[in-house]
């Protein structure tokens, strides 16, 4: 994160309380320079079992109006520097035979084609939807190799994105998880085996299965002929 003084009361807490070794490494995930720097760490880090992306913002706003640095800064905090992190973390673990990568995306990245009431979220919403392809991708090329991928789908987390829970009792709002129960859920979710793990949804595996049936159905569909669909006039091309 970019605050040392909060890193360093975090990792003071972390050690007394768990007794845990703490390194404190202070980097402003959107700079390049910073993402390289910490690229080169991760992929020293012997050690290292478990990489979580959780960083991000929402940048939210009509999109013909965004800032092009802010623009800029949500692509790169939640597409390119996960994807940089994420190369750099693999190679030590496929070699080791064993680590696992976790990209914290949002619901939203199912949201493209529904009116939520939520304007201005087009940026935010199409990054979260390359995370969570993106994992699913990357799983499906880890397998057998002893590394496991995973994206997590929370909805509304208590935290300074969303700010405190007083939300929860301003009308239409849903209710909002606690940061612990999302971290537990991730921790669950590698557990079981799971490639998207949604904490908020015990149905979530059922449904991801026929949502990946629709997937393969549509892919199948338009394959099949290589010739034009008929609402686009390939009946018509054809005579």
């Amino acid at each position: 994160a970019r605050r040392v003084e909060r890193l360093e009361t975090l990792a003071a807490e972390l050690r007394s309380q768990a007794g845990s070794q703490v390194e404190v490494v202070v980097a402003d995930l959107t700079d390049e320079a910073d993402v390289a720097r910490l690229a080169g760490r991760v992929a020293t880090e012997e050690r290292l079992s478990l990489l979580v992306n959780n960083a991000g913002f929402s940048g939210y706003g009509p999109f013909a109006e965004i800032e092009a640095d802010v623009l800029r800064r949500v692509v790169a905090i939640h597409v390119t520097t996960p994807a940089t992190l994420v190369r750099a973390a693999l190679p030590g673990m496929i070699a080791r035979g064993a680590g696992a990568v976790v990209n914290v995306a949002s619901l939203l990245a199912l949201s493209g084609p529904l009116r939520l009431g939520m304007a201005g979220r087009a940026t935010y919403s199409g990054a979260k939807s390359f995370q969570l392809v993106f994992t699913q991708a990357l799983a499906a090329e880890l397998e057998g190799s002893g590394v496991r991928a995973m994206v997590c789908l929370p909805g509304m987390v208590v935290s300074e994105f969303h700010g405190s829970r007083q939300l929860a009792g301003r009308p239409g709002m849903p209710p909002l998880m606690s940061s612990e129960d999302c971290a537990r859920a991730i921790v669950a979710g590698l557990a079981l085996g799971e490639v998207v793990c949604v904490p908020g949804s015990d149905d979530a595996p059922a449904i991801f299965e026929r949502f990946r049936d629709l997937q393969q159905e549509t892919l199948a569909a338009g394959n099949a002929t290589g010739r034009l669909a008929r609402r686009y006039g390939g009946d018509e091309a054809e005579r």
